[in-house]
């Protein structure tokens, strides 16, 4: 008898799917997509109905036959790629390739790689979706499109070997943009007062001046602050008045992808691809020993926060069990559907409540481990009732002058015992705050007297670099990109380096900015917000059905076309444009040097060229990486000299291509592990810096918070690191003990 196959996409999840449905059939792997457009031409005939060419991918040849071969011995094939866009694309190529005879082809969507899930999903099998594949058709064919045509403009324009994107351009504008605004930035000076006051009989108490006769009190500088602080103290004082009030606080939903990744990089510090690839994992199964292959999670691309009614009534139970009848709301909660959630997955969840992060701990790595205690986390506290607090407010008043504190006492944790949310993103009083610690035996009409009065200096702020996390967010709330693509949109435009990665937050590079002009000069109807969020909508309405793939990509491709024929005239000039000219002539033929752009950034050339092929570094880079430091190469003699490299700086012999010595810039800091090598900064492939020994590899020691040279009072360890929040600011940390400093200005940060 023949066995029936199935075809997913990774070995992993092909082993887990195997475990469960036993001999009856083989389950295969694609190893993810076999076709691709080329790479040597478009793939897109625009002449003919945006056809497009797809060709085996190089080196899936062996897959395609082995597929195609074990298919024919098969009675049946059921392809169970991924449950999106994408894996109905790869299910198309798949079917496409193994058999013209598609009536023993079938689509089975796995949802969750667990016996459940599986069994459901064998229980329902399908036809492919094609209008899903057209939808993925579509997509690729417009950023094939976007990266053939503009890719070459770039060339012309900046220099040879840059790329564009359609979708990745827009993350790449919305940077840019914030940098600019950043740099454009100018802080204004403002002041707040903060009183402390002592009732009768009680503790004393702070609160910060929030009316000046009736109105919001604007203090703009030093002369006015002290004028009000020398008023204020003449007044006299009393408790003008106490409001208090329950406050609830809801649960936050169940993870989506876009969420899952905000709160991975907030808690855990996960890049949003990091994220992907251990959910990934979670989801096509982890060895739990006795218990074989188990799929953890639900499928991790999802923009809906829909729970199943079966995981719903076993979570609801596990509250009540773990937590008691006061923790379990009387009805189940449901979220609200954002509006542009397609709904066809559930949200993110522990496929089954019975392995809880302490029963699955053992054989989890720890990046496993912190990721599936969050979803887990998440998924329990979104079915369980409302946190709530006492707020009190408390008015001071004395002549014009009203003060105020705000406090808040927690009275039922509810959910806040198993997801304890980050306080100050919800607006709840800081524990750090001053004003929110109030005494219990205040009472309306007590006076108050003046124990101090506090004025306090401050600056405006320019908006917040953006993060992995916060651009995910934003291009969400935007309407841009998919779950599927908010990973690699955020990964290509670091890659290209027109993006880098420092402190967790995104900086637009010089190149970045460049690039972003030209694009957003020449293509502001195609790369723009709005006009890319309603493409990603047309794209909906192939996948629902409601529209065709002919339609959309001639609403996309005119308005490009029309553009990019327009500007493609004009790459000469645009080049000359980015070109600035110097007063400094050329050493070999004595005409002027202008500044333009290449491979390793902007450097002086010769304006005669091509005749004369003179090159030169910037002033500026050939004073930064030529800086003699005063330390003698231990091969030659010669001073070593500070140079920048791939993975960062680094100590060059002078002497150089001679003499070829280089060694690591020290921080001053002795290696904490082996105690022989010494803390170096260093840099990762995509530029984020982290800090590590210079005898690596024979020694591991790293570290992604910067070392300060400062003992720890607690433990001695003779290190501490830099750390901020947004509860905390500055602060410094034991990495050992885990005991906070204040950042001290004497403390040397090497």
């Amino acid at each position: 008898m023949s066995k029936s196959l199935i075809i997913v996409e990774s070995p992993s999840k092909a082993k887990t799917i195997n475990k469960y449905l036993g001999k009856e059939y083989h389950v295969e792997a694609s190893v993810g997509h076999i076709k691709n457009l080329p790479k040597s031409k478009l793939g897109v005939d625009v002449e003919n109905q945006y056809a497009t060419t797809y060709e085996t991918i190089k080196g899936k040849e062996d897959v395609v036959e082995k597929l195609t071969k074990l298919a024919e011995e098969s009675d049946k094939v059921f392809i169970a790629t991924d449950p999106d866009r994408e894996g109905e694309a790869i299910a198309s190529d798949i079917a496409q390739e193994i058999d013209s005879k598609n009536s023993k082809i079938f689509r089975v969507l796995f949802h969750e790689i667990t016996p459940n899930g599986i069994a459901e999903g064998m229980a329902s099998p399908k036809k492919i979706d094609k209008n899903l594949v057209e939808s993925q058709r579509a997509r690729r064919a417009m950023d094939r499109i976007v990266g053939y045509k503009i890719t070459p403009f770039i060339w012309k324009t900046v220099y040879y070997g840059l790329s564009a994107g359609r979708v990745q351009s827009v993350a790449l504008r919305l940077i840019c943009e914030r940098e600019s605004e950043i740099k454009a930035f100018v802080p204004e000076e403002y002041w707040s007062i903060i009183g402390e006051f002592q009732a009768e009989r009680s503790e004393s108490f702070f609160a910060k001046l929030i009316k000046i006769a009736g109105s919001e009190p604007k203090v703009s500088d030093s002369v006015t602050a002290e004028g009000y602080v020398n008023d204020i103290r003449k007044q006299e004082f009393s408790i003008a008045d106490i409001q208090k009030k329950t406050v609830k606080r809801n649960p936050a939903p169940p993870f989506i992808t876009s969420t899952l990744q905000q709160e991975a990089a907030n808690r855990l510090r996960f890049s949003a691809k990091r994220t992907m690839m251990l959910a990934q994992k979670l989801y096509e199964g982890i060895d739990l020993g006795e218990e074989g292959i188990v799929g953890l999670i639900t499928y991790m691309r999802t923009d809906s926060t829909r729970l199943s009614d079966d995981a719903i009534a076993a979570v609801r139970e596990y509250i009540y069990d773990s937590y008691g009848a006061e923790y379990l709301p009387k009805e189940p909660r449901v979220f609200k559907k954002g509006k542009a959630s397609q709904d066809a997955h559930e949200a993110i969840r522990p496929t089954s409540i019975k392995f809880t992060p302490k029963h699955v701990k053992k054989h989890l790595d720890k990046d496993l481990y912190a990721l599936y205690e969050l979803i887990w986390n998440r998924f329990v506290a979104c079915q369980m009732n409302v946190a709530t607090f006492e707020q009190i407010t408390v008015d001071i008043a004395g002549g014009d002058y009203i003060f105020r504190a705000s406090g808040s006492i927690p009275m039922f944790r509810g959910f806040l015992q198993v997801y304890d949310d980050v306080m100050e993103e919800k607006g709840l009083a800081d524990d750090d705050d001053p004003t929110s610690k109030i005494p219990a035996d205040l009472k309306t009409g007590q006076r108050a007297s003046v124990q101090n009065i506090i004025p306090k200096q401050h600056f405006t702020n320019p908006p917040a670099r953006y993060t992995e996390s916060s651009l995910v967010k934003d291009l969400e709330a935007l309407g841009i990109g998919r779950p599927s693509t908010y990973a690699q949109i955020v990964s290509t435009i670091l890659n290209r380096k027109y993006v880098e990665q420092q402190d967790r937050k995104l900086f637009a590079t010089e190149l970045g900015m460049v690039v972003a002009k030209i694009l957003v000069q020449n293509f502001p109807n195609v790369l723009n917000v709005k006009f890319t969020a309603l493409m990603e909508e047309e794209l909906e309405t192939v996948a629902s059905g409601k529209n065709n793939y002919v339609q959309v990509m001639d609403d996309f491709y005119h308005p490009f076309i029309k553009s990019l024929e327009k500007v493609d005239k004009e790459a000469g000039k645009i080049k000359k444009s980015l070109q600035e000219e110097t007063n400094e002539l050329c050493e070999v033929c004595g005409k002027p040097m202008i500044i333009k752009w290449g491979r390793n950034g902007r450097f002086m050339a010769c304006s005669g060229y091509p005749s004369c092929k003179t090159t030169k570094p910037l002033a500026e880079d050939l004073e930064k990486h030529q800086h003699v430091v005063g330390i003698k190469c231990k091969v030659c003699g010669g001073d070593m000299i500070v140079k920048g490299g791939r993975f960062g700086t680094f100590l060059g012999c002078s002497n150089y291509p001679k003499c070829t010595n280089t060694q690591p810039i020290s921080m001053g800091i002795k290696c904490p592990k082996c105690k022989d090598g010494d803390v170096i900064e260093r840099k990762t492939k995509r530029k984020r810096t982290f800090y590590g020994c210079s005898n690596y590899p024979n020694c591991d020691f790293v570290s992604w918070d910067k070392p300060v040279l400062q003992e720890c009072e607690n433990c001695k360890n003779p290190y501490l690191v830099q750390k901020t929040s947004k509860k905390k600011g500055d602060y410094l940390l034991c990495p050992e003990c885990k005991e906070e400093y204040v950042q001290e200005a004497t403390a040397i940060a090497v």
